[in-house]
């Protein structure tokens, strides 16, 4: 028999606050962290706006030496995977190192980082280069920076599958405990996309927002003025284990990962297959995992690319499942608030989404004033409402048609 696989400790560093009860203060209410990028001069690209953290060394137990060793990627990775385990109550010097796996995932890799070193490398020559330079940047380095910080020797990996990464790595860490192959792991994702490289990279993809004249009202899937998405910075990290071990030691539960499904389209190198099939079957799988019927379903957490293709396939893809109840389920998409944070969206749309059910709240969008042609679902808009949520559905996608599902179940 499979183990039951639980969350038990969650870290998030977003936009929307750091600590997971700002983070929810900020996003039952609906306000919107979006904002014209003032870090560098952003004034010659088509879209200048992002969901930031102003204030990420405020809330750092790292040291100055590290900070210099290592890109805001994993800096975001180390603050979360503190909060997470803290949240959780495990320290990790009483549990055995090979038993404790991470699983994270994230799009882009740490580029901050490494634009300052080929700018030193063309202007210094390769002496000018730093040597952290090789272990900074790329994707998996946040899942060696916490191995090290913590001393973590188990089974992990690093998933890079455009946005749905990080629901990825908790989708393949749910798998792996329930094969009792490890204790616990440190599963979620983590991104930094607000750099100069990596702004242009994400521009030439041609799906962000160019509403730079009103940054709180650019991302806003499903309506009929959306123009695109916004990139955010952040990450979301959380402790899981088998219900088995939770109980026996005592801890919380916050909620149980029943299910979880992933296909891909096959259809085109960047946009998604509008007719939402493939998504459909990913979503009828996470259901099959979990061993529930659509209608157990109270309340769906959208994707929201706020593009043509993306929100057409994912409308779809609801209908084709949930039927005629697909008008009548809750469904939002939180992240318009803080910008898409790319690699680390999945984890944290499941971080809201667990705090949801904690607090009996459904989590609102913002921006969607005129629901396109055939968006006819049970959009929550601006405010949290107050509702008890049971089972709930976490969509995640990336480009090409990538597409992941997974299903919670309230503690």
């Amino acid at each position: 028999m499979m183990k039951r696989i639980v969350v038990t400790g969650i870290g998030i560093v977003a936009p929307a606050g750091t600590g997971k009860r700002p983070f929810w203060a900020n996003i039952k209410n609906g306000r919107s962290f979006v904002r014209a990028i003032t870090r560098f001069d952003a004034s010659k690209y088509p879209s200048r706006i992002a969901g930031q953290i102003e204030d990420l060394d405020a809330y750092s137990h790292l040291s100055e030496r590290l900070l210099k060793k290592i890109d805001t990627f994993s800096h975001l990775a180390l603050i979360a995977s503190e909060q997470a385990l803290q949240d959780a109550k495990i320290d990790v010097q009483k549990e055995n190192p090979n038993n404790i796996g991470i699983f994270m995932g994230n799009a882009i890799g740490g580029w901050l980082y490494a634009e300052t070193e080929l700018r030193d490398l063309y202007m210094e020559g390769r002496e000018g280069v730093s040597p952290y330079m090789a272990s900074a940047w790329f994707p998996a380095a946040p899942q060696g920076q916490v191995s090290i910080y913590y001393g973590i020797k188990g089974f992990s990996k690093t998933v890079v599958s455009d946005r749905a990464s990080s629901l990825m790595a908790i989708g393949y860490a749910k798998k792996t405990l329930e094969k009792d192959r490890l204790d616990f792991i440190l599963a979620g994702g983590m991104e930094a996309p607000v750099t100069p490289y990596a702004l242009l990279c994400c521009n030439s993809y041609g799906a962000l927002s160019a509403n730079n004249a009103d940054p709180q009202a650019a991302y806003r899937p499903f309506d009929e003025k959306r123009d695109g998405f916004v990139i955010g910075e952040g990450a979301g990290i959380m402790i899981m284990e088998s219900e088995e071990r939770a109980r026996k030691r005592g801890a919380h539960i916050s909620a149980y990962v029943s299910g979880y499904g992933a296909t891909c389209d096959g259809v085109d190198r960047i946009k998604a297959d509008a007719s939402g099939r493939q998504l459909a079957r990913a979503i009828k799988i996470a259901l099959q995992g979990a061993g529930i019927k659509p209608r157990e379903i109270d309340y769906i957490c959208l994707d929201g690319a706020a593009t043509v293709d993306g929100d057409t396939s994912e409308i779809n893809a609801i209908k084709d499942v949930f039927a005629e109840k697909a008008a009548t389920i809750p469904v939002s998409a939180p992240k318009t608030m803080l910008g898409n944070l790319l690699g680390a969206s999945g984890a944290v749309d499941i971080i809201i989404t667990i705090l949801a059910m904690e607090n009996s709240m459904l989590p609102p969008m913002v921006n969607l004033k005129e629901p396109v042609k055939g968006a006819d679902l049970n959009f929550i808009r601006d405010k949290g409402v107050a509702r008890e949520i049971n089972n709930a559905l976490v969509i995640s996608r990336g480009r090409g048609g990538i597409n992941s599902a997974l299903i919670l179940k309230k503690a």
